[in-house]
């Protein structure tokens, strides 16, 4: 039986047996489009983690809805995002651990081979097992018609798509965003990865730079340094992960340096060419000129959304190529009509925050005042994140320059990862944890840890600052010993040692002195 073709615009390099069912999950060659029905209540379009949720959800309550995606359902997070990323910083990880294995008693006698092109394989073999989750025939399965194709606003009612016309009550724009371009002269022409074609590799690249130190750079700069590759940053500020608490991103920083990134701060490319296969990469960095040779270049300074070619203007949805689709806080655009959710118009590009959204949009959209269930708002989340170093570094709610712009004052408390008896036996023990609460209480602010397991820890705050409770109830909560996460308790410690103040300390002697006389 002669195979499927699949088209030259969906082939997942390489085109192995994984990525064969990578596509045939989540864009079907042989797919055939459903026949409209008359009316949708949503008609979805993009099929990333905003879209998807979006369609599952409304389905399940009863509503009709219909799914349009034009590349590979699953969005960034399955395909080039999320799921790759953490497969290949899992596989370096493991790398890295063989040069500590001494410390834990253990010899390896003789040469320990490496595969990249293994590890690599891996992560497209998870990639393909979890495809199916986000697949075209499973969301047919859940009521949704899925569309495959280019989704365009034709008219205040309607969406074409491969030669469909859908009619739809109300919409929803998922359509995320892609790998941010650079204006470099030559860069074009001596080709870049981003996030979108790194996980193509399948041999491991002796040279590569990357250009931007904010997540997405330090993230696969640790791992492909890690594998083996001479790697190169160049950063225009002097440090890494700007965004991030400055104490938590220098341990992040140092611990690149250890794992053999080198960085070149405040330095600017001026051009990039070729040189046999080779790539020369012309900076200026002090006033001076000099060149850097590399065998790839990788681009990781951040997100452009994706508002091309939907025929926006043609409903009266306003946007703009950088921030993306204008949105109010119930996600609705400027047709009250049309909502968007996910990267195509809000500022935290995450998964998890797209998954929020949805169902924002769905309360909004499908249950508006007056049914009963109120408005929903983007005021109410609180979004956490985390970068996938070693150490990792986690953040949710304000940081205190943030909170002085409201005009709220703050404490901040900070405990060392090197105090925590679990993180030592693990040799875990780099990094803190530092809270911000209301000057004067123990109302939790924001949060940052930075750990080995950090994207597990700061759930904790997030809970507590979501339920409304301070660090009085952590300190109140039994942890079981020994585990990293103590460091919470003992970070909401010092905060309660600050509650002894002076006068109660002298009330206590006092009392203390009279019931050793009675």
């Amino acid at each position: 039986m002669t195979e499927p073709s699949i088209s030259s615009a969906l082939l997942v390099e390489p085109m192995d047996s994984f990525n064969r069912q990578l596509v045939e999950n989540v864009h079907p060659p042989h797919w055939v489009n459903p026949e409209p029905r008359e009316r949708y209540n949503l008609v979805i379009l993009g099929a990333g983690t905003a879209g998807l949720v979006t369609a599952a959800i409304a389905s399940a309550l009863g509503a009709r809805v219909a799914l349009i995606e034009r590349h590979l359902m699953g969005g960034d997070c399955l395909n080039v995002g999320c799921v790759p990323s953490k497969a290949i910083i899992q596989a370096s990880r493991a790398w890295a651990a063989l040069d500590r294995i001494s410390e834990f008693g253990i010899q390896l006698a003789g040469e320990v081979k490496k595969d990249f092109g293994a590890a690599m394989a891996r992560m497209r073999k998870l990639r393909a097992g979890i495809s199916h989750v986000d697949s075209a025939h499973r969301y047919r399965q859940l009521g949704v018609d899925v569309y495959l194709g280019e989704g365009k606003f034709t008219g205040p009612e309607t969406i074409d798509v491969a030669g469909k016309t859908l009619r739809f009550v109300k919409a929803v724009i998922c359509t995320g965003a892609r790998a941010m371009a650079l204006p470099i002269p030559g860069l074009h022409e001596a080709g870049y990865l981003t996030n979108e074609t790194v996980f193509n590799l399948v041999e491991l690249p002796r040279r590569l730079a990357v250009i931007g130190a904010g997540p997405i750079g330090c993230e696969l700069a640790q791992t492909f340094a890690r594998f083996g590759s001479q790697v190169t940053v160049f950063e225009q500020e002097c440090r890494v992960l700007p965004r991030e608490d400055a104490d938590a991103a220098k341990i992040v920083e140092h611990a690149l340096i250890r794992d053999g990134v080198q960085f070149l701060c405040e330095s600017r490319i001026t051009a990039v060419s070729t040189d046999k296969q080779q790539k020369r990469i012309h900076y200026k960095k002090a006033g001076q000129h000099f060149d850097l040779i590399v065998d790839h270049i990788l681009i990781g300074i951040g997100r452009a959304p994706n508002v091309e070619g939907l025929g926006l203007e043609t409903v009266g949805v306003e946007y703009d190529t950088r921030s993306g689709v204008h949105v109010n806080d119930r996600l609705q655009t400027t047709n009250p009509r049309i909502y968007a959710a996910g990267d195509v118009c809000f500022p935290l590009k995450f998964t998890h925050a797209a998954d929020a959204m949805a169902r924002i949009v769905i309360q909004n959209a499908l249950f508006p005042h007056p049914l009963g269930l109120g408005y929903a708002s983007t005021d109410s989340l609180i979004i956490p994140w985390c970068t996938y170093t070693d150490p990792e570094i986690a953040h949710v709610g304000l940081y205190p320059h943030e909170a002085a712009a409201q005009g709220i004052d703050v404490d901040t408390y900070t405990h060392p990862l090197s105090e925590v008896d679990r993180a030592l036996l693990d040799g875990e023990d780099e990094g803190f944890a530092r809270v911000h609460v209301k000057k004067g209480t123990d109302q939790i602010l924001g949060a940052t840890i930075v750990a080995a397991h950090a994207g597990d820890l700061i759930s904790e705050f997030s809970l507590a600052m979501k339920g409304g409770l301070g660090l009085k109830t952590i300190t109140e909560t039994i942890y079981p010993y020994p585990t990293q996460a103590e460091v919470i308790k003992k970070v909401a410690n010092a905060w309660r040692k600050t509650t002894l103040t002076e006068s109660k300390k002298r009330w206590l002697q006092k009392l203390f002195a009279w019931m050793r006389r009675s």
